[in-house]
């Protein structure tokens, strides 16, 4: 069991701000409705796009928003770390799962073969 605490929101202005960024999304959503018909697709899709991007902005200017930007930078700095494997590697390692699986396939086909002929001409006498 893990001894690390749940973060949540405990400022009132940082719950205000993303309460603000739902709303600015909900915006978003209902004028792209609203407007059907009315609007171009373009203009409708460029007003949800600019409701998302104005909701991304108030929710980072936020506590939690500040550590979700903080996570993904050391995200980043941990991926750039990686040691990945070479393309032949990875076509080995491809290779042998496949092989794998084709064995393990034909393992459970004749297993299963196995197991319904005991039961269905063994043991009940069918054929």
């Amino acid at each position: 069991m893990s001894n690390t605490s749940v973060e949540s929101v405990t400022s009132s202005t940082d719950r205000i701000k993303l309460a603000l960024s739902v709303l600015v999304v909900i915006a978003g959503i209902v004028a792209f409705s609203m407007f059907e018909g009315k609007w171009p697709a373009v203009a409708r899709v460029g007003v949800f796009v600019v409701s998302l991007i104005i909701a991304a902005l108030i929710a980072w200017s936020s506590e939690p928003g500040r550590r979700t930007i903080a996570f993904g930078q050391d995200s980043y700095n941990e991926v750039k770390r990686v040691s990945w494997p070479t393309r032949k590697e990875t076509m080995q390692m491809t290779g042998i799962v496949f092989a794998f699986v084709a064995v393990m396939g034909l393992f459970l086909w004749i297993l299963d073969r196995t197991v319904e002929w005991v039961l269905f001409s063994v043991l009940l006498g069918w054929k």
